[in-house]
């Protein structure tokens, strides 16, 4: 093993949590059970790197083997990646053609090995028929960058890729063209859709998010003790009042559902108008670009935020549609024009 690849190692064991260490390098399977056992893990982390560096030198460890540790030390902390979604199309009248896993891989790998010199792939299967794809880009005349790699989850016999965000932004052409052609379909575009949450993106573009997530029950009738009322108030105030939460969680459920939503941290608004007015005159009236405004509502669990406004009294019920559509619509980002 070269001192590039050792340092590859020692990098990529490094950034693994004390706590994950074993469930990791025993999903990896690369080191046997008695090698691991001859590993004090009690020691520093240093001493515990440099030993199973060691040994991963015993074992003749190629740059393959590292690039699958890191796929799973990844597939662990896929929430500390902003993922993006592309879907794929087929052209009209195509047939549709019996996948082969190994064939896509084959056919991706070659794709990016002929317009790119310098580009290692790595693949790892994972659940519900998906394959995990690691790649470190290069140029012409640099190797390439294993501490940068981009990720790419794609799911067989569906239009859907999910991609980590990449700052090579050049390189993405050639990456819509690889998966295009390797999954046989004819056109890719980029979603108005990105997470840190890969399950929820997954969950929203395969409408499984009344499926997949947990459910709960949110059909209790309400009682007045619940509803947090004073019972020396006036029988009528009670009665209204009562109404008027029964039908704001009627409404919100049939928005929302009574399952958890899928989790997205933000959503997008940009805003293009004319100015109008029936004043004549005016700066704005003689300006001819549109007025340009910027909105983003931003929390840890967007979704669930937005769903308790109207309960908590925050806002009235129903929402506005384009707060509500957004698991519908598979969209965060959105541009609003005039008609």
């Amino acid at each position: 093993m070269d001192e590039t690849l050792a340092e590859f190692f020692r990098r990529t064991i490094l950034k693994i949590p004390m706590t994950e260490m074993m469930t990791i390098l025993k999903t990896w399977n690369f080191l046997s059970e008695n090698q691991l056992q001859t590993v004090n893990f009690r020691q520093r982390k240093e001493s515990i790197v440099q030993d199973l560096v060691l040994l991963c030198e015993e074992n003749r460890a190629s740059l393959n083997d590292a690039a699958h540790l890191d796929i799973i030390y990844t597939q662990f902390h896929r929430h500390q990646k902003i993922w993006d979604v592309f879907q794929m199309s087929k052209a009209p009248g195509d047939d549709i053609d019996l996948f082969d896993m190994e064939q896509f891989k084959s056919s991706f790998k070659k794709i990016l090995q002929r317009a790119l010199k310098n580009v290692t792939v790595s693949f790892r299967d994972a659940e519900e028929n998906s394959v995990w794809i690691r790649i470190a880009w290069g140029t012409q005349y640099k190797k390439p960058n294993q501490y940068k790699p981009a990720y790419v989850v794609y799911y067989s016999q569906t239009p859907y890729a999910f991609t980590s965000s990449s700052r090579l932004k050049s390189n993405l052409p050639l990456l819509g063209q690889a998966l295009t052609v390797a999954s046989k379909h004819h056109q890719i575009v980029k979603m108005d859709l990105r997470s840190r949450y890969l399950d929820s993106l997954k969950a929203i573009v395969f409408k499984q998010y009344n499926q997949s997530f947990e459910t709960h029950n949110c059909t209790t009738s309400l009682q007045e003790g619940s509803l947090g009322l004073n019972i020396n108030m006036d029988s009528r105030i009670i009665h209204e009042n009562k109404v008027e939460k029964e039908r704001v969680q009627r409404v919100t459920q049939e928005i929302f559902g009574d399952y958890p939503q899928p989790r997205l941290e933000f959503a997008q608004y940009k805003l293009e108008t004319k100015f109008k007015s029936d004043l004549n005159g005016g700066i704005l009236a003689e300006r001819e670009e549109p007025l340009r405004c910027l909105v983003k509502f931003s929390s840890p669990h967007l979704l669930e935020a937005l769903k308790s406004l109207a309960p908590a009294g925050i806002a009235d019920a129903p929402l506005s549609p384009l707060l509500t559509c957004i698991p519908n619509k598979g969209k965060n980002y959105f541009k609003i024009r005039d008609k």
